[in-house]
């Protein structure tokens, strides 16, 4: 049977009447009557102030001239209105049913409307997105949600992004000054996007059967992907190389001077004082103060490389290594003195200066990274400070042949 044909129960008629309400107490803040929307930003700061009063009130809620002391800063004739309708929608009622009630309390759900719609003027839905992304991400990772709700839920996302899409692309081939007051809805896109992507796969990973749906989903976030990165672009390019957009773009300043009086130009230079124009100068003057100004000195060329042919350093070590292999030898023999090892300090200790014990270490260090000879230096982790010694600080260790090793 078609559903105008089904027969009017008190229980459906209830719970119409219950969504309606919910819609009344949520909307009752920018509602102007019952009919219509405010048009002033003071019924809605005044909507505001009466809850911000209620929640201080507690318990003892508010009487009628309480709430009128909270909003003492608002016109009488205003704040009358703005009662008269939240009373009528049911954002505040009285606490209790009876005739003759003084008191009166504020209803959560109108609280929690206005909240929303202030996030939603700030960023454009932004912040909603990502909420709505994060608890739809968790209703779909919980065991009890079934197929049924994952699929409504995927399709109540994929209606959003659609939409969300079509507005971009509409923000981008419009004017830049409607694309740049719609500037927040630009912010964070890929987050949104990511976020997104990850529940996409949640639901087709736990229910295949939604393959389909899922499809859907898939395209509009890549549609709503899309359509932001144009937007952005435009967006940047119309901020041009400065990227401040606070900066009125090149096509506002076109429109208006094509547009506005000639009075209306000439007042846009109201209330500045300019400088006397300069003084004439001679041609001859200009060129000869050109001439004489100082000019960056040229980068320095680079010498020109040899046409010779060079072996290159290794050549020369090689030739070089023989000799200087058979010098270290003979230090290292002659600090172990026919003995297989002889501590460092003393060694240095016997070379009488500071100068002949640096050179002496720097030859035993040079024959210890030399694998060709058989010496090895062998460091301990004892540490002598001596003030008045030389050296002052002097690490222990020991020259050692190799195969005598200790």
């Amino acid at each position: 049977m078609p559903e105008t044909d089904h027969e009017i129960t008190l229980d459906s008629v209830l719970t119409d009447e219950a969504v309606l309400a919910t819609y009344r107490r949520m909307f009752a803040a920018l509602a102007r009557d019952s009919g219509a929307v405010v048009d002033d930003p003071t019924l809605v700061d005044i909507a505001e102030t009466l809850f911000a009063a209620f929640a201080e009130a507690g318990e003892e809620w508010l009487t009628h001239e309480q709430m009128r002391h909270a909003c003492r800063a608002f016109p009488g004739d205003r704040f009358d209105n703005r009662l008269r309708v939240l009373k009528g929608l049911g954002a505040i009622r009285e606490v209790f049913p009876k005739p003759n009630q003084l008191r009166y309390r504020a209803s959560f759900t109108s609280v929690v409307g206005l909240m929303f719609i202030r996030r939603m003027m700030d960023d454009g839905g932004q912040s909603e997105m990502h909420r709505l992304l994060a608890l739809e991400d968790l209703n779909v990772a919980d065991p009890r949600t079934t197929m049924e709700e994952a699929g409504q839920s995927a399709r109540n996302l994929s209606r959003a992004f659609r939409l969300w899409a079509l507005e971009l692309v509409t923000l981008t081939t419009g004017t830049i000054e409607e694309l740049r007051e719609q500037a927040p809805k630009l912010w964070g896109t890929e987050e949104i996007a990511r976020r997104a992507q990850s529940l996409h796969a949640t639901i087709l990973t736990r229910w295949p059967e939604l393959d389909r749906v899922c499809t859907e989903l898939r395209a509009s976030i890549y549609a709503y992907s899309d359509a932001s990165r144009r937007a952005a672009g435009r967006l940047a390019d119309s901020a041009g190389t400065t990227r401040n957009l606070m900066l009125l773009p090149a096509e506002t300043w076109r429109t208006f001077s094509q547009t506005a009086s000639r009075e209306r130009l000439a007042s846009v230079l109201d209330g500045f004082v300019f400088d006397a124009p300069a003084s004439w100068h001679d041609p001859a003057a200009i060129i000869r103060a050109v001439d004489e100004s100082p000019r960056p000195a040229p980068a320095a060329p680079a010498p020109p490389r040899s046409s010779l042919p060079d072996g290159g350093p290794a050549d020369s070590l090689d030739r070089a290594g023989a000799d200087g292999l058979a010098r270290l030898t003979e230090v290292a023999e002659a600090a172990l003195g026919g003995g297989g090892a002889a501590p460092v300090d003393r060694l240095l200790a016997e070379a009488g200066d500071w100068v002949s014990a640096r050179r002496l270490l720097a030859d035993l260090t040079s024959a210890d990274l030399r694998p060709e000879v058989p010496f090895r230096l062998r460091w301990s982790d004892e540490l002598t400070a001596d003030p008045d010694g030389e050296p002052v600080w002097l690490s222990h260790g020991a020259l050692t042949r190799s195969g005598h090793d200790r």
